[in-house]
């Protein structure tokens, strides 16, 4: 086979050349490659406009997208990377996969923090703190676990509209579960359902939830059901939203666990495995865990496998 050559008028780093931005793509919450969730990386964003940013979102066409900002070191070991997060139409405060696949590339690749057990993420949440270990020389990539903030919880839903927004019938839901917006950092609409056979007929018209979504306090829907024992998880989990069905949302798994906690679902501290990906052909797993102190929850924790796919250059003019 002979060897792949660059087409003419493909550039490469000459002085001629548009602005060269490196990126890397990562899978984040997965077991093997190409599973889990994909996150593109741009690893050095000094410079870029907000739109720049925006407009790079929409053209890797993932669940999300980052940009790391460089500072001093001095600055970084202080407060924290800082990185920016957008979907391919916004710019978002916090969501997991990016948290967690970003720390792991700063993990591999930051010339102070490479192979640090312990790097955070400077966030406009605020500080996210990344452990990385227990490590498995025989399993592929890094594995992590973030601390996400304490939970907030919100309004309790209508099953009935609910049921309408998610084109679900009322049956399809989990009578004995409330409908409930949690957030921790970001705010999702907790959404249990009957059982897996409703969460596989799951296709939200995002017209008619996103009407619902703009009147209420969540943001986006996360729905949750018993996972078959045989799976190896405890909960199986699906969210679809306007860049089409995520294959891992560790934001939203924060939130689920504190909600299962909270409902009794789950033991204080007990480690909990969600799937998710499952029916895209994605599969991810996340490793959770949260505590109960007080009647408050507390210690949050979202963990998972990020694996490295790809990498390259972008060409801005």
């Amino acid at each position: 086979m002979s060897n792949i050559r660059l087409h003419p008028s493909f550039p490469n780093t000459t002085p001629n050349s548009p602005r060269a931005l490196d990126f890397a793509q990562v899978d984040v919450f997965a077991e093997r490659a190409l599973e889990g969730n994909a996150l593109a990386i741009f690893t050095d964003a000094r410079g870029l406009s907000t739109q720049q940013m925006q407009s790079l979102a929409r053209e890797t066409n993932l669940s999300e997208t980052t940009f790391i900002i460089p500072r001093d070191s001095s600055i970084e070991q202080a407060h924290g990377v800082q990185v920016r997060i957008f979907t391919v139409g916004e710019e978002l405060q916090f969501a997991g996969h990016p948290t967690l696949g970003t720390a792991s590339w700063l993990y591999w690749n930051h010339p102070v923090l490479r192979g640090a057990d312990l790097i955070t993420l400077d966030l406009p949440v605020g500080p996210i703190p990344v452990r990385f270990g227990p490590q498995h020389p025989d399993q592929p990539g890094v594995f992590a676990t973030m601390q996400q903030n304490d939970p907030t919880f919100g309004a309790i839903h209508d099953p009935a509209e609910i049921a309408a927004a998610l084109n679900l019938s009322i049956e399809d839901l989990d009578p004995n579960l409330p409908i409930q917006t949690v957030s921790t950092g970001m705010a999702f609409c907790i959404v249990p359902l009957r059982s897996l056979a409703a969460a596989s007929r799951l296709r939200i018209p995002q017209h008619a939830a996103l009407h619902y979504l703009q009147s209420s306090d969540a943001k986006f829907f996360h729905c949750i059901t018993r996972a078959d024992q045989a799976s190896g998880a405890d909960w199986h989990a699906r969210m679809q939203f306007y860049n089409g069905e995520d294959p891992a949302t560790g934001s939203a798994s924060g939130c689920t666990i504190a909600y299962l906690v909270r409902h009794g679902l789950a033991a204080s501290g007990q480690p909990i495995v969600l799937e998710q990906g499952i029916e895209m052909l994605r599969p991810s797993r996340l490793h959770v865990q949260a505590s109960l102190r007080d009647n408050l929850i507390e210690k949050v924790f979202v963990g998972g496998r990020t694996i490295p796919v790809a990498s390259g250059r972008f060409f801005l003019p």
